[in-house]
């Protein structure tokens, strides 16, 4: 009995849905960007306007971008209470920015490692590009939330495993904005802003080195660093 499985094509709808969503969970779209016109979208990609319409239509479902009348299709501001899991455990009176932390130590220390094993060019250039905004961003006095979210999804893309795509997406729609709280708080202190980003080149390095240990390890100092500001701080 044979083990292997007839190949089947795939849709060019699931293809272009799959090309969006990726531009979408990796942070090159935006929360708020808008969606360029269904013709010219159409154009670009070579497809028929029914083909990017059922692609959409998917997105939306999924509650990745959302129609507004007469304006056009925007990628959707995630709300961190509507139909998100972390937010219904987060409601428990016990549960803390540390607890949180500590499920990001195992999701991403985890996701570094594997990253350092199965990612590809693309990812490399999505990392090295969210590392170079971030520098961008906090070098020009901002907080680089946005490129910062972007890196960990790069990571999260690198390591080819849909679920844990899925759940860091999930993840990161509910911390978006306590990730921007969080550093605000941070880098308050100006030494943080270096470490910080001392700490994303350090993983990032071990990704594209191809070294899985090092690369879990540089994430792991990374979170606990963090872990330990804010238990000192209280916060």
């Amino acid at each position: 009995m044979t083990l292997l499985k007839p190949v089947r094509q795939q849709k060019i709808s699931d293809q272009v849905f799959e090309q969006l969503k990726e531009l979408i969970f990796r942070g090159r779209l935006k929360p708020g960007d808008q969606l360029m016109p269904e013709r010219e979208m159409a154009t670009s990609m070579n497809v028929s306007r029914t083909t990017i319409r059922n692609a959409i239509s998917r997105l939306v479902t999924m509650h990745l971008v959302e129609h507004k009348q007469g304006k056009g299709t925007f990628v959707a501001k995630p709300d961190p209470k509507k139909g998100n899991p972390f937010a219904a455990a987060m409601s428990n009176p016990n549960a803390s920015i540390y607890d949180l932390l500590e499920v990001r130590m195992g999701l991403e220390c985890i996701a570094a490692s594997l990253a350092a094993k199965r990612a590809d060019t693309s990812d490399i250039t999505a990392m090295r590009q969210s590392f170079h905004e971030m520098e961008k961003k906090v070098t020009a006095g901002g907080l680089g939330s946005s490129a910062d979210i972007s890196f960990h999804m790069a990571i999260a893309y690198a390591t080819k495993n849909p679920l844990h795509i899925q759940v860091m997406k999930t993840f990161y729609d509910y911390l978006s904005h306590g990730i921007m709280e969080s550093l605000q708080f941070l880098y308050e202190d100006p030494e943080n802003i270096d470490i910080i980003l001392g700490h994303h080149k350090e993983i990032m390095e071990a990704i594209i080195g191809r070294d899985p240990d090092n690369a879990f390890k540089s994430m792991q100092s990374h979170i606990e660093y963090v872990k330990l500001f804010f238990k000192e701080n209280k916060k």
